[in-house]
């Protein structure tokens, strides 16, 4: 793998950092600014809707620049966000600090996406764009939870100012060890946007939503599950979403592997286990060493479905994916926020805490009954390969060999 992925994935894990770490940080951000919780909670919302209106945002103000300096330019973004977070006076600064942090997400993903893909050869796609998402993956074992212990030991405020300095690492490492990727000849905005035209894009980013909403509706009420119904202590919760991370971490690399090879076959596989998985929590989640067991799974089957997802949505976009895979990065926030609040619907009806797993199981089973839909579509039309979206002049290849 070429050494340019190593600089998409430091990139990759600051922004996965910022990302979740705050998660574990809203007692001290409260505290400091004297809000509540639900107020702090923003943070969280504004950094979501931030990474589904920027992606496709950004991406368009990208069109005309070349693809290394727009991810130069975003992890420039990324850390003025930052830093203005460490710095906020105010919360209303921080909250702004968090939304232009987040408008770098989508796009540089995204971007990344199409960029990590061509700088192997065809066959290795799907592993150079896993290997890229291993950085957001390996964020949530090592970053978020070193991130939190600093924010609590020694202050929130360096716990952002750390992350910013890892989004300079990213910017010199994009700098110097990507190479110029020129622009696709003739492709322009309505090319990106003619994209969406095709059924088997919408159909991948569809399966985005459902697939890996289908975690969120679960992880996003871990703590009151695992301490209310497993019966763990609250410190625990930090280990186990560490657990969470490693799974995530196995299933993005396993995904990335086989997608290269049998790309549906393995959206089947990790879909439909995921869905039956989610369901057995429901029970598992009454025992310590059963829960512990199922959140290493959850990570690991939706995480799975991650590398397949964005290679599809880059293959049947072929010619213009940029827009298309930045936007399908904004799907995963998509599915995150639905889930989260379908999820809390459950519960606060009365259903319990292990209710939400219910409504990932059946989140998971749709994405697995549109990849069917999918793949017989793709049968019927006698194009097995990927589907070019709209007449796009074809892109030249910038293959980087070592």
């Amino acid at each position: 793998m070429p050494l340019a992925l190593l600089a998409l994935a430091i990139g990759a894990f600051g922004i996965g950092t910022t990302e979740f770490v705050i998660m574990g940080l809203l007692p001290e951000v409260a505290s400091d600014y004297g809000v509540s919780i639900p107020t702090a909670g923003y943070l969280v919302t504004g950094y979501a809707l931030g990474v589904m209106f920027g992606a496709p945002l950004m991406t368009v103000l990208g069109t005309k620049v070349p693809r290394k300096r727009m991810l130069m330019l975003l992890m420039g973004l990324f850390v003025v966000g930052n830093l203005l977070s460490a710095l906020a006076p105010v919360f209303s600064v921080m909250l702004i600090g968090r939304v232009i942090a987040s408008l770098a997400h989508g796009a540089f993903f995204g971007i990344g996406s199409v960029v990590a893909a061509g700088l192997v050869a065809p066959d290795k796609k799907a592993g150079a764009i896993a290997m890229m998402f291993t950085g957001l993956t390996v964020a949530n074992v090592v970053g978020v939870p070193l991130g939190t212990l600093i924010g609590q030991s020694v202050g929130w405020r360096v716990t952002f100012a750390v992350v910013a300095a890892l989004g300079v690492v990213g910017l010199v490492g994009v700098a110097k060890l990507v190479p110029d990727v020129p622009r696709a000849e003739g492709v322009r905005l309505r090319h990106e946007v003619a994209a969406f035209k095709n059924a088997q894009v919408l159909l991948a980013m569809a399966m985005t939503v459902l697939g890996f909403g289908g975690v969120f509706a679960a992880i996003t009420y871990i703590a009151p599950m695992m301490t209310q119904v497993a019966g763990f202590a609250d410190g625990s919760v930090t280990w186990l979403l560490v657990l969470f991370g490693l799974g995530m971490v196995g299933g993005n690399l396993v995904g990335g592997r086989f997608a290269d090879r049998a790309l549906m076959p393995m959206l089947y596989v990790s879909l439909g286990a995921l869905s039956v998985v989610l369901a057995l929590f429901t029970l598992t989640a009454h025992d310590k060493i059963a829960s512990a067991v199922t959140v290493v799974l959850i990570g690991a089957l939706g995480f799975a479905t991650v590398p397949p997802l964005q290679k599809r949505v880059l293959d049947h976009a072929h010619g213009a994916p940029t827009l298309a895979s930045a936007v399908n990065i904004g799907a995963f926030n998509l599915g995150n926020a639905l889930s989260a609040w379908l999820g809390g619907v459950v519960i606060a009806v009365g259903y319990g805490y292990t209710a939400p797993n219910w409504v990932g199981a059946v989140l998971a089973a749709a994405a697995l009954v549109l990849a069917v839909l999918s793949a017989g579509l793709e049968r019927r039309a006698g194009a097995p390969g990927p589907v070019v979206a709209g007449s796009v002049p074809t892109e030249r290849r910038a293959a980087v060999h070592h």
